[in-house]
């Protein structure tokens, strides 16, 4: 059995046309499909419309709900979670991908070509300013944290038992989904695709989240900030003996009638700012060391409602 999970937050405009679709991908497939829906505190009518709706769908399905919003990717680890088909697929609700290519996912996955599949966008429908904000995230992120990620970066992947085992069991927080899809390494597989226009609403990725998921990734997966301290401590060092060169050779020639004043209190700034940046860059790194240590859950789900599909045996 293949599973789809599809997290849902802000999409009851949508969710009619995904529904067909999904159903339209079960009658395709040659395996029976399961689709896990996890409404992640959607402050509209989501869950409502999922609940009345599913049982009526030709597919099997679940219906989690957190019980606050978490963020898309704490709902794709639940779905993940709660999903019990050997080949795993996650996609998101807004059909900004077509349903096509999570069919081309699972065609990898049962070719045991791959442990992991994921999806790269080589063109996309989107306005100019939103594909140069994107195109600049993922530069940064290919940069910044991990390398391997395509030029077009990863927004759905689809995997196979043992790799949705491995990742499952990396709980840590403030971290990066798709930097631990790369991390884990094993059989990997890239898929491009185009992606389509979004048709209802509009999308929950706004700039503050996008440099916090940026920020997060750069402190889960680089010591990029640490060699960033030790360059910047270094030019200070340089810069600090250069201007105490400059200061004594003044006093031995005359030329400075009140020592000492000017450079004092351009040492103290100087320094002052250099250990400012560190115990920034080191209490970030404190600080996720403490959410770690918490223990707590990622995610709440909150109801669980399973329907067997009207054309299940």
């Amino acid at each position: 059995m293949h599973s789809l999970v599809v997290p849902v937050y802000r999409n009851e405009d949508s969710i009619p046309e995904l529904l067909d679709a999904i159903a339209q991908l079960s009658r395709r497939l040659d395996q029976p499909l399961e689709a896990v829906f996890v409404v992640d505190g959607s402050p509209d009518g989501s869950y409502a419309l999922l609940r009345d709706r599913l049982p009526a769908m030709p597919f099997r399905s679940q219906l989690l709900a957190h019980s606050r919003n978490f963020g898309s990717f704490a709902a794709i680890r639940s779905g993940l979670a709660a999903a019990k088909g050997d080949g795993v697929a996650v996609m998101a609700a807004d059909l900004q991908e077509p349903i096509e290519l999570v069919e081309r996912f699972y065609a990898v996955l049962d070719r045991d070509e791959a442990d992991i599949v994921v999806g790269t966008r080589i063109a996309r429908a989107d306005p100019p300013l939103s594909r140069l904000a994107s195109a600049m995230f993922w530069w940064l992120y290919r940069r910044l944290v991990q390398p391997q990620i395509p030029v077009g970066g990863v927004d759905v992947f689809a995997c196979n038992a043992k790799f949705r085992v491995e990742l499952l069991s990396m709980g840590e927080a403030n971290t990066s989904l798709i930097g631990q899809l790369f991390w884990l390494g094993m059989r990997r597989s890239v898929l491009p695709y185009e992606r389509l226009e979004r048709r209802h609403g509009r999308s929950g990725w706004s700039l503050s989240r996008k440099i916090k998921y940026l920020m997060d990734s750069v402190f889960a997966f680089s010591d990029l900030p640490i060699h960033l301290l030790i360059v910047v401590g270094v030019l200070g060092l340089g810069i600090a003996t250069l201007l105490g060169g400059i200061v004594v050779g003044a006093r031995l020639f005359g030329y400075v009638t009140l020592p000492g004043y000017a450079m004092t209190m351009l040492t103290l700034l100087f320094f002052g700012g250099l250990n400012t940046l560190g115990l920034g860059i080191i209490g970030a790194y404190v600080w996720r060391a403490y959410e770690n240590t918490k223990q707590r859950p990622l995610a709440v789900v909150q109801h669980a409602q399973a329907f067997a599909g009207t054309e299940s045996t």
